[in-house]
């Protein structure tokens, strides 16, 4: 049974704004004469970014303040009391006895309606007369409080709040500490790192032409004009973060994305001079106006099976080769389309024997109507192979083979794969980032269907700072690890596998260093990880090999 608020003093109506912070603090079990010796006291960082840019502004406004009985109080990013200034002691001795003291955590579950964890909850400004607090030990003082924004981040660093005894607060109040905080946020500015400013230049120089969404991405910075803001969802955002990683130093990339939406968009991206940024801009494809529907389509296509799709007019053999966990098997059915398909799979060669293996492939070959899928003819013996061979040319049905990645055939087998007119190379997952949100979705469908959860845009992005050795096969299982654990909602980072939750690996490679680690890493597979004889077919040293094992953080 939910707990009644109680009544305002006389029965006048709350504020709106009162009268919700008044609901909020009821619903977490929050009773009007609760006690205020319960606010936990934690320690704090005295020369955060936070606290360098108010301490001057605080102690010019403490000569502002003198011969007044008010106090000033400075609360951070976790609703935590960090500074306090007062132009009369005698008030210092009041706060305390209602737990404002330096470390104290006075969020709104704890201290109730007021202007500091009020401000902090909602992100707005607000003035509390003395009734309007909801705890009786409050209601003797009026304040004022008003959020702190980062001016690069936009994130909220803290609260500045004025207080003084007395049932009706000043409402000079609120002109002085927005005055206060913006001079607080302007130090927090010149504080930032040189980077961070150059970065806010330029968005605000590329912002300027509101009719294209600008998206520009910094080290731990997202900023978006409101074009943007309406354009992409969370899926998009990844998209973005990871295509980052392909923007040259010295030229634009120019990309035509699909978004979340189904919307099709023109996206150029560059670096930003003097940060560590990419800035992007978008821009909708003519065939899509603004009056296209945003409703997010049932399934939008990767790449990778928008090329396979196409590949399905044609009636000659096709190959599709890639790594270990790449999707070959996927790639079969994305090809096939609507065409039933059957599968012989080379691994069933030792049990069945090569004789009645290869009489059922020349079955299939001769009667199936549909795609006949070979899969792993890395697999296959010499004899089999050319066996295979001599069907691609006659079959009545539609032979699709699949095997490791082409350069690593055998010779014998390298001859069947020549044969196949029409050759798709699946590439590892770490070179599809910009697919992974696309990829997350369908797995997400496909394994709970019935259920109504999305991968965050947080998510999205750790998933695709990972290498993924294991490529599709290792993203399944990590997708669903988080679908079973969740029914419906938002799965964040902390639903992910504890291994999948660290950014460890988030650092964006350049295409030098991702080749490096792609040869490395086959270097590795093809040696059973000995490093001994990878480094000598790599031609380098041992230490060498150990050093960029560190550097490119390999863990094969």
């Amino acid at each position: 049974m939910p707990i009644p608020m109680p009544r305002p003093p006389d029965d006048i109506p709350l504020r709106p704004e009162i009268a919700e912070s008044w609901h909020r603090v009821t619903n977490v079990g929050l009773r009007p004469d609760a006690s205020l010796d319960r606010v936990p006291v934690t320690d704090f960082d005295s020369t955060s970014r936070l606290m360098v840019a108010a301490k001057p502004v605080l102690d010019e406004l403490l000569t502002q303040l003198e011969y007044t009985s008010l106090c000033l109080v400075l609360a951070d990013r976790d609703c935590r009391i960090v500074g306090m200034r007062f132009a009369d002691s005698r008030l210092e001795g009041a706060l305390e006895q209602i737990g404002a003291v330096p470390g104290g955590m006075y969020s709104e579950e704890i201290s109730g309606t007021n202007s500091v964890a009020t401000p902090y909850e909602t992100h707005r400004g607000l003035l509390v007369n003395g009734d309007e607090h909801f705890l009786e030990p409050l209601k003797k003082f009026s304040c004022y409080g008003h959020p702190i924004r980062h001016p690069v981040t936009g994130r909220l660093e803290g609260v500045l709040d004025i207080t003084e005894a007395g049932p009706t607060a000043n409402p000079l109040f609120v002109p002085f500490v927005q005055r206060a905080v913006r001079d607080i946020e302007d130090r927090l500015l010149e504080c930032s790192p040189r980077g961070e400013r150059f970065l806010l230049a330029a968005f605000q120089s590329a912002a300027k032409q509101r009719s294209h969404a600008v998206v520009a991405f910094g080290d731990d910075i997202v900023l978006t004009n409101p074009t943007a803001v309406d354009l992409l969802e969370a899926a998009d955002h990844a998209v973005l973060r990871a295509l980052a990683s392909d923007v040259p130093a010295d030229r634009t990339l120019v990309r035509t994305l699909r978004l979340a939406s189904g919307r099709a968009v023109t996206v150029e991206g560059a670096r930003i001079n003097g940060a560590p940024g990419t800035m992007f801009r978008l821009v909708s494809e003519p065939a899509d106006s603004a009056a296209t529907t945003h409703r997010r389509p049932q399934h939008v296509a990767t790449s990778v099976e928008q090329r396979l799709a196409a590949l399905r007019e044609t009636r000659s053999p096709v190959l599709i080769s890639g790594e270990p966990g790449s999707g070959r098997s996927h790639g079969v059915l994305a090809l096939a389309g609507d065409e039933p398909v059957v599968t012989l799979d080379a691994v069933d060669v030792p049990s069945l024997g090569e004789g009645a293996w290869g009489d059922r492939l020349a079955t299939l070959a001769a009667t199936h109507k549909g795609v006949v899928a070979v899969e792993e003819i890395q697999l296959l013996p010499a004899a089999l192979c050319m066996r295979l061979t001599g069907l691609l040319a006659g079959s009545a049905a539609r032979l699709v083979l699949t095997s490791t990645s082409r350069d690593l055939l055998e010779a014998h087998v390298a001859a069947v794969a020549a044969s196949c007119v029409a050759h798709v190379e699946l590439p590892p997952l770490r070179r599809r980032r910009h697919e992974l949100p696309a990829l997350v979705e369908r797995m997400t469908r496909e394994l709970r269907p019935e259920a109504n959860v999305r991968f965050t845009a947080s998510a999205l992005t750790t998933l695709a700072a990972h290498q993924w050795p294991g490529n599709l096969r290792e993203l399944v299982m990590v997708v669903r690890h988080a679908v079973e654990a969740r029914s419906a909602g938002d799965i964040t980072v902390a639903d992910l596998p504890e291994t999948y939750r660290h950014g460890v690996e988030a650092r964006s490679l350049t295409p030098w260093e991702q080749a490096e680690l792609d040869a490395i890493v086959a270097a590795l597979r093809e040696t059973g990880g000995n490093k001994r004889q990878a480094a000598e077919r790599l031609g380098i040293s041992r230490s060498t090999l150990y050093n960029r094992l560190r550097s490119l953080r390999i863990t094969i």
